[in-house]
């Protein structure tokens, strides 16, 4: 069984994945649009990926505002959900992203990849984070 990570925004999707064990989040991609409401070709490269991958479920990262309040990406973020998970038939778990993109950029920093190189990396990077956070609670849970 893998897990499939994404940090959905406006014009890109960050894509992480899971090893078999579900244990560790690898970042995997990153996809990009030109527009924000053009997502055919977003969905259709998702549903390859949970295919190529043998996917069972989805972790979205949930946009929330650091006081706990849904923002207005968040209702953008459950229209994706709604829609990703009836075309995929897979369940689609929300995770808290707060903070996902500053902790990406400072891994990113301490790995050496240059402030110019950082935005090729970022959105993948946040959906590893995602991911992993899910993966570790869950591992947790298992382990009470």
């Amino acid at each position: 069984m893998r897990i499939l990570g994404l940090d959905y925004g406006s014009k890109t999707v960050g894509v992480a994945l899971s090893d078999a064990t579900c244990l560790i989040a690898q970042p995997l991609e990153t996809i990009e649009r030109k527009q924000e409401n053009k997502l055919r070709q977003t969905y259709a490269r998702i549903e390859a990926l949970v295919v190529e991958h043998d996917v069972d479920k989805i972790v979205l990262g949930l946009p929330k505002m650091m006081n706990n309040t849904e923002g207005p990406r968040v209702q953008a973020t459950r229209e994706f959900a709604e829609n990703l998970e009836r075309r995929t038939g897979l369940p689609i778990i929300f995770e808290d992203e707060r903070l996902t993109t500053v902790e990406a950029n400072r891994i990113l920093e301490e790995t050496g990849v240059c402030v110019s190189g950082r935005k090729e990396h970022i959105d993948k990077m946040a959906a590893a984070i995602i991911l992993q956070s899910y993966l570790d609670r869950e591992a947790h849970k298992r382990d009470e």
